[in-house]
């Protein structure tokens, strides 16, 4: 759309709305605008929304595009609307100081429009669902994510190998992994689970991680120093902590082009030469999901105990 200013009042699922700025470029290396960030969020919300659901949301906002200064946000922002779910959760160790904060729930497809509208690209939720947690005190975890990071020298195809021995050592536990690239670098995989408390989960993750480590010490490790990490996969087992968030599947990142945390089957994961094949644009993921459907349609189908 043409025109830096240009609005338009709508109606999205009965809620009218009025979006601004339509014609801005938020990814300045590719001419990528709000108007197509809003639109990538309408057409991919059906398949974001059930990771959004009762999970209080971080964003990651980038209101003068991705060349310019970002922020995270927990609260809810001033003007928020009234249809708007939002839940007063504590916030540990928050760097503002706040005991608690006002986050924003997505439960909507009305609410993914409006935060696409804040220019809030990135979205990020933790392994915990509200509902089934005690107000935030070591939260009832539904999922396990490893985050697999390549450090210097590696690239998303030495995360592939890493992701497919893992899966197999959850297959010794009865447990299923879900892979999605981060849409940066690395990997995420999911691990769905009958609900069990943050402090296990996490304990569970630094297991597998540093058994992992051990196994393969060549390619692998779960220390969190840097200087361990060249021609290696770093296995983050940290973003289990109750207080941690992830990038949520069919995401955005505020990189230089608009790339998508994109769910990827495991025969791509085995057949992956080159990080370009797992590199997606918004256009790319919308022709998968037609051919395709929702590659992670199943995740919360059929969770399984977490071993004890």
């Amino acid at each position: 759309m043409a025109g830096a200013q240009q609005q338009l009042t709508t109606e999205v699922d009965g809620q009218t709305m009025k979006l601004t700025n339509l014609g801005k470029v938020l990814y300045p290396q590719t001419g990528f605008t709000k108007a197509e960030v809003i639109d990538y969020y309408h057409q991919v919300a059906e398949l974001l929304l059930p990771h959004l659901t009762d999970r209080p949301l971080t964003r990651k906002r980038w209101p003068d595009g991705t060349e310019a200064a970002y922020f995270f946000e927990k609260n809810a922002p001033r003007g928020t609307p009234a249809w708007v779910r939002t839940v007063t959760l504590p916030t540990p160790g928050s760097s503002t100081g706040r005991d608690e904060a006002d986050f924003v729930v997505a439960d909507d497809v009305q609410t993914v429009v409006w935060l696409a509208n804040l220019a809030a690209l990135e979205l990020h939720i933790p392994q915990w669902r509200i509902g089934l947690s005690d107000h935030g005190k070591d939260p009832q975890a539904d999922l396990i994510v490893f985050d697999l990071d390549p450090g210097p020298g590696a690239t998303i195809v030495e995360c592939c190998d890493v992701a497919l021995a893992l899966r197999e050592l959850l297959g010794h536990f009865g447990l299923e992994g879900w892979p999605k690239t981060s849409g940066n670098k690395g990997m995420h995989l999911y691990v769905p689970i009958e609900p069990a408390s943050s402090r296990r989960t996490s304990a569970f993750a630094k297991q597998l991680a540093e058994q992992l480590a051990e196994a393969l010490p060549e390619n692998v490790t779960a220390n969190m120093t840097k200087a361990l990490r060249p021609g290696k996969v770093f296995i983050d087992w940290s973003q289990n902590a109750s207080a941690k968030t992830t990038l949520a599947p069919y995401s955005l990142r505020g990189s230089d082009e608009p790339r998508v945390s994109t769910p990827i089957d495991w025969d791509e994961v085995a057949s992956a030469t080159s990080p370009e094949e797992l590199r997606f644009l918004p256009h790319e993921v919308l022709a998968r999901i037609e051919e395709y459907g929702d590659v992670l349609g199943g995740l919360y189908d059929d969770p399984q105990p977490l071993p004890s």
